[in-house]
């Protein structure tokens, strides 16, 4: 872990709220998502006039830098490029999306029933995550969960994974809409809720989510989660994406946090 504030341990911390990301901050569901978008945009561009090793890297560097924003803006970018480098009419970048959510749902469709037949919720969680969510509402903090998934995906999986019931409210991508952003709903709790500064909380794995809580001057948790391989320290290309973002704080997952918290609660009796 680095940059540990006092401000994160249970007497120190300030906040009242608290925005978390979904994929890759609390769940580990949609593990491999990115080679799944990745193999769609591939096939879309495989006709672009350009060295395949030069498509994969520009497809890859893409993937990777707009990781936390709605699935629909990254088929725009695919549309774009599309019609930019091979010349041709794009895809409805919807239908580019429903053709991603179908692959990506063949591939985690195993997971999900896993977790509906009485699987071990604990095989699909970033670690430790789940316990601090309940660390953070035990303290009166109302937590919100803001993703760029299909809302009621958030939702089924937040639900399987029992994290529904920790968090105020759930925020996705609505049904064949663009006018949900994570940027939208910090500033409606920052509003709402009379809040200012380091009295929010934003944790992610993904830039944009870091990005915005430092522009409204939020503690910030950059979790760089190896989801395909939890518990083996930090996923270095995320720690230095995280880092450059401004996160306050970085670990490979929740369990630094939670020790400390609860540590501290020791100390404080």
């Amino acid at each position: 872990m680095e940059f540990l504030a006092r401000e994160l341990t249970r007497s120190g911390h300030p906040f009242r709220a608290a925005v978390f990301d979904f994929d890759g901050t609390v769940s580990m569901l949609r593990c491999g998502w990115e080679a799944v978008m990745e193999q769609i945009m591939e096939e879309e561009l495989a006709d672009a006039p350009i060295e395949a090793e030069a498509r994969t890297s520009l497809i890859r560097r893409y993937i990777a830098e707009s990781t936390g924003i709605q699935t629909i803006y990254q088929m725009e970018w695919l549309a774009g490029q599309v019609e930019t480098l091979c010349g041709r009419k794009p895809l409805d970048p919807w239908e580019y999306k429903d053709r991603y959510n179908a692959a990506l749902m063949a591939a985690i469709d195993s997971r999900l029933a896993e977790l509906e037949a009485g699987g071990s919720r604990e095989n699909w969680l970033v670690p430790g995550s789940r316990e601090y969510l309940c660390l953070l509402k035990e303290a009166g903090v109302r937590v919100y969960i803001a993703s760029g998934t299909d809302e009621e995906d958030v939702r089924r999986e937040a639900a399987l994974l029992g994290i529904a019931e920790l968090v105020e409210e759930i925020h996705g991508a609505p049904h064949r809409r663009k006018d949900c952003s994570k940027e939208a709903v910090i500033r409606e709790i920052l509003q709402n809720g009379g809040l200012h500064g380091r009295e929010l909380l934003v944790a992610g794995d993904g830039r944009v989510e870091i990005e915005l809580g430092r522009e409204v001057g939020a503690l910030t948790i950059g979790i760089a989660s190896r989801e395909l391989r939890p518990g083996d320290g930090m996923n270095p290309e995320k720690r230095q994406k995280l880092r450059k973002a401004g996160a306050d704080y970085l670990a490979a997952d929740f369990r630094p946090l939670v020790a400390q918290w609860q540590a501290d609660e020791e100390v404080g009796g």
